[in-house]
């Protein structure tokens, strides 16, 4: 199965190469990559242009005015352009292991998305990771990050399972297998038949809002937190308000409370 994995991004370049060398390395080459880039400066478009030259898969860049926080509307222009049936959606700040674009293309089923979950590093691990240790694998190896700094349980047991406990660990984890922007995919025809993200959300659940559409529409959430693997790399939220989390919150009570399944304010308004 070939994969559109799209990436959202904004003024982050630092983290966004690492991203671009984890994706240039993957176990798989059947994927395209989007950059969806919610109005980053010239910097970005700068380095994106000196990965796409010489770069294993195909890269798109989709870029809009810096009008404030719009990661939604970049999003659903991305889902639009997407080349193939099968989307991976996921961030600028999470470097993906090596097989988890195969991962995702592996477990892919009709009438499920698939919800993964991410290991946070400090920020002096996210500053620390190389090139070289993207390439061979040290910032996903166990003994690495902990000579490096502090890893929690939960980061610990994700990145040591093996596929046998990994799947034994989904199947029992209380966990609800949301949709997850940082680690999570789903058909393209399902997205585009809930007319993709809620455009008013702003940070605080657009992402949950999205997978609790695509669950009235009939599509249920498989766990996958164990199996699909990235490094969620450590970084300031100066857009998260109170505002715009109350906001969020009264919109994802409507959709539960009314099944909703198609948002007027998406990808066709």
């Amino acid at each position: 199965m070939k994969i559109s994995v799209i990436v959202s991004t904004y003024n982050a370049e630092e983290w966004l190469e690492k991203v671009l060398i984890g994706y240039s390395v993957q176990t798989t080459k059947d994927f395209e990559l989007i950059i969806a880039d919610d109005g980053s400066r010239p910097s970005t478009t700068e380095l994106i242009n000196k990965y796409k030259s010489n770069y294993p898969v195909p890269i798109m860049h989709l870029w809009h005015e810096d009008e404030g926080y719009r990661r939604q509307e970049i999003l659903n222009v991305a889902i639009v352009k997407a080349n193939y049936d099968f989307i991976l959606m996921t961030d600028g700040d999470c470097i993906p292991r090596k097989d988890f674009v195969e991962v995702h293309a592996a477990l892919a089923e009709k009438g499920t998305f698939l919800s993964g979950g991410y290991c946070k590093l400090s920020m002096k691990v996210s500053k620390l990771i190389t090139k070289e240790d993207i390439e061979n694998g040290n910032c996903f190896d166990v003994k690495w990050l902990k000579k490096q700094d502090k890893l929690g349980f939960s980061q610990t047991l994700k990145l040591s399972a093996g596929k046998l406990l990994a799947s034994i660990l989904d199947s029992i984890t209380p966990t609800t297998p949301s949709f997850n922007n940082c680690n999570s995919s789903g058909f393209k025809e399902d997205m585009i038949a809930i007319n993709g993200y809620d455009e008013r959300m702003k940070y605080g659940g657009p992402d949950r809002e999205f997978g609790e559409r695509l669950e009235n529409f009939g599509v249920k959430g498989k766990q996958i937190r164990h199996k699909a693997i990235v490094l969620h790399l450590d970084h300031a939220r100066g857009y998260k308000t109170p505002e715009s989390l109350a906001a969020n919150l009264a919109i994802r009570k409507e959709v539960r409370d009314k099944k909703i399944v198609w948002t007027p304010y998406g990808i066709v308004k």
